[in-house]
Formats: C-alpha cells, structure tokens, sequence
C-alpha cells in the first residue's frame, strides 16, 4: 500500500511549496504539447496524408530542439543552486551565458532544416506524400529554432528563481494567439489565402518567436530575475560556463539519444504506411499531453533539491525526491485514466480522417494508457538523475531504453506479427519500463551528503558564494 508521507525535514507546508512549482509548470507543458495537439486537428481537415506530414516533421524537430534546448538543465540547475545560496550575479551571468549560447547554436543547427527540407525528409525515409506537404512545414518551423531553445532556458531559469507562473502567462498567452493564427494561415479566411500544412508552422513561428521576448523581458525587466551581465574575463567565462555546459553536454546526448528514438518509431512504422503513421502520432501527441499532467514534479525536483544542495542542506534534498516520487504515481495514475477516456472524442477531433486510422489510434491510446504510470515514474526518477550529479545514468538508460530493447521489439512486432503499428506502442512502453528500472537502481546510489560537499568544495579557490570572490563574477 502506498503511504502518502513527507521527510521530517520538509517544511510544514511542504504540498503548498510543491503545487506552487508543478501545477502551472504541468499546465504550461501541457499547453505546449496540446498545440502540438490542437495543429494536428487542424491540418487533419486536410486529410491523413497531411497529419502523418506533420506528425513526421514535429518528430525531427524534436532532434534539434532537445539536443540543444538540454541547456535548460544545465542552466536551471546551476540557477537553482545560486539562488538558494543567494548568489545574484552568479544567476545573472550564468543566464546570460545561457542565452548567449542558446542563440548562436539555434540559429547555425537550423541552417541545413531551412535549406534542404526535402531532402532531409527523404533521407528519414518519408513518403512523396509526407514530403510533398511536410517539407516546407519542416523548413518553416526549424526556423524558429533559436527563439525555441531561448524560451526553453528561460523558463527553466524562472522557475529555479521561484517564478513558477511566469513562463506559463508567458504559454497562455501564445497558445491563445497560436490556434486562431493555424486556422488563418492553413485554410485561409477574407482576403488571406489559405496555405495548407505550412500555415501551422508558420503561426507556430511566430508565437515561439512572442513567447521568447515575453520571457526576455520577465528576465530582465519585469522580475528582476537577473541583469545582463556578460562574463568580462576568459576565467569568468569558464567559471560560469563549465558547470552548464558540464550538466548540459551529457542531457544534450541523452536528448540526441532519445529523440532518434521517438523518431525511428515513426521511420518503422512509416514502412507501414500513411494510414498507420498517422495512427501512432495521434497516439504519442495524445500520450504526451497526459504525460506532462505529472511533469511538473520533476521541475519541482530540479528547483527544490537545487535550492536545497546550494543551502548546503543534504537530508532536505533527499526528503524532497522521496516526496515528489511519490506524489507522481498518484497523479500518474489519474491522467492515465483521462488519457484513456480521451479515445472516445477521436472521432470529434479527428471527423476526415480514416476509421481504421482511428480505430488503430484508439486500441494504441488504451495500451498507452495503461502503461502511463511507468512512463511517468520513469520521468521524474529521470529528473533525479542531474540533481545528484548522475548524467552518466541517463545515458545508460536512454540507450539501452530504446536501442537494445524498444526499437528492436517495435520491428519484431510491427513486421512479424500480426499487431502492425500497436506492435511499435506496446515496444514503446517496453522501452520506457527498462529505462525507469535503470534510473531507479542510479537513484539508490546517489549520496546527497556527498553532492552537497562537491558542490560546497567546487567553490573553494573563488570565495565563499556569499561573501567572496565568487559574489562579483
């Protein structure tokens, strides 16, 4: 029996502190994930061919926008970690840095997507049809890769700061303008011409580009969260940048790992056909709404164990990952639930397209559903993993997940069995079930006592974070 407990250590209010952190971070993530959602019920008015189209493209996206958008790790944990030891201008220099390299990386990784989208399609392994309506939607989105990575190391660093709503108003507000701006741009209305699918990515461009000023400003005017300071010395720009880029660079490879992953899926069952491509990007789009309901513990885990290794503090730190594990099964659970339930507006959300399309999407979301808890369990232990110092386990678990054990038995059930693209679900929840057995035995290893101490012996040589040297940067 589960028993819903907190540590000794925790404050009083410790659910309150908690709610404060996840509920608008799972909202804003959710928001975010059911525009992806909301553009595929939107191009869906255009046929199969058009939602594998964009189904396919969105899944390269994901590449570049994880790989690099990984320094939203790097730069809310060491955010976290100064704030709680009251370190402001090494929150303001670290942020800086962040932005500084978020840009400059975006705009250069989205060079060859913007200039050769077809024939990178066609290299994934598309069909004519996806290509013919996904290229210039691919090359269109990409583009806004630097404003993409930006938004997403902003809203880490707020949220590491005890600015949880802020990227969410800064979400809600893009999200309410982005709908309105498909329907325009895709079907077109008085005047404005329809563009078909590459209308969404365009009204999805210029919404990241908003939400990416918005949270500019939050940063630096509004909140005060940190003033743009640029390291001035070569030794201002290691101290400040080794620890982002040392959190980042191994989450940047285990994104690489595991956005090949998500689209080999899609390259699998793509063999199978539209009609089936189609189906399983409905079921991940779907799943990921649902998931994210719980993912805001996980940037409760980042903010709260930061804060508390930064205060010096081990047994708070420990006491927090207990807690929020736990809490994540129960909410898990309940959005499993509503996941499942979502299968009946199928048919409402999606009226032209194909009924065995939907017949095989709904069967897909059943198994995805049942299998959600551990998809969730698996994420947030997951979210442990950098806060102790442990990137070297997420590696190990977000290769062996889906290269040793998911894609293999997606290809031995999709090909080989009768059970087609739900052989390349059930493969799915296989992979995320191995994955959360790995990062729960690295979890038991991690000695909070000892992450504190090299966090405290990392300083020495550049002054007390407080009082010394280290205050100035």
């Amino acid at each position: 029996m589960l028993r819903f407990t907190k540590g000794d250590h925790l404050p009083p209010r410790a659910g309150s502190k908690v709610a404060r952190i996840a509920i608008p971070v799972s909202l804003e993530f959710m928001l975010v994930l059911g525009l992806t959602f909301v553009n595929q019920i939107i191009v869906g008015g255009l046929g199969g061919v058009a939602v594998a189209a964009v189904g396919f493209a969105n899944s390269i996206h994901t590449i570049p926008v994880f790989f690099f958008g990984a320094l939203n790790v790097g730069a809310g944990v060491v955010a976290a970690r100064a704030f709680g030891g009251g370190q402001k201008r090494v929150v303001s220099k670290s942020v800086t840095f962040a932005v500084i390299l978020s840009v400059v990386t975006g705009v250069v990784a989205a060079i060859p997507f913007v200039l050769f989208p077809d024939e990178i399609l066609r290299l994934a392994g598309a069909s004519e049809g996806v290509v013919t309506q996904g290229s210039g939607y691919l090359a269109v989105l990409v583009a806004g890769l630097a404003a993409g990575v930006l938004g997403m190391v902003l809203g880490a660093v707020l949220r590491s700061v005890d600015r949880p709503r802020s990227p969410m108003v800064a979400t809600i507000i893009t999200v309410a303008l982005n709908t309105p701006l498909a329907i325009v741009f895709v079907y077109g209305i008085g005047p404005f011409e329809g563009m078909g699918v590459v209308g969404a990515a365009w009204a999805t461009l210029i919404t990241t580009v908003l939400k990416a000023v918005i949270l500019l400003i939050q940063t630096y005017l509004v909140f005060d969260v940190a003033n743009w300071l640029v390291p001035s010395t070569r030794r201002d720009w290691v101290t400040i940048g080794r620890p982002i880029i040392v959190l980042a660079f191994p989450m940047a490879l285990t994104s690489i790992s595991w956005t090949f992953g998500n689209f080999f899926y899609n390259v699998i069952v793509a063999q199978l056909g539209d009609g089936p491509l189609a189906a399983i990007n409905i079921v991940f789009t779907m799943s990921s709404v649902f998931v994210v309901g719980s993912i805001g513990f996980g940037s409760a885990i980042t903010v709260l164990v930061g804060q508390a290794i930064g205060a010096g503090n081990s047994a708070v730190a420990k006491d927090w990952v207990a807690y929020l594990l736990r809490l994540g099964i129960y909410t898990s659970i309940g959005f499993g639930g509503l996941f499942a339930l979502s299968s009946l507006a199928l048919p409402v959300l999606f009226p032209r397209v194909e009924a065995d399309v939907l017949w095989a999407a709904t069967l897909g979301i059943l198994i995805s559903a049942a299998l959600q808890p551990i998809a969730v369990r698996m994420l947030l232990v997951a979210s442990v993993l950098p806060s102790g110092n442990d990137t070297t386990g997420i590696i190990i678990g977000d290769f062996a997940g889906p290269y040793v054990v998911g894609l293999p038995l997606a290809i031995a059930l999709a090909y080989f069995t009768p059970l087609g693209v739900l052989g390349a679900v059930i493969a799915k929840g296989g992979e995320d079930t191995v994955k959360w057995l790995i990062f729960a035995a690295r979890n038991r290893r991690i000695r909070w006592d000892t992450v504190v101490q090299r966090h405290e012996d990392s300083l020495i040589g550049i002054g007390d974070p407080r009082t010394g040297p280290i205050a100035t940067l």
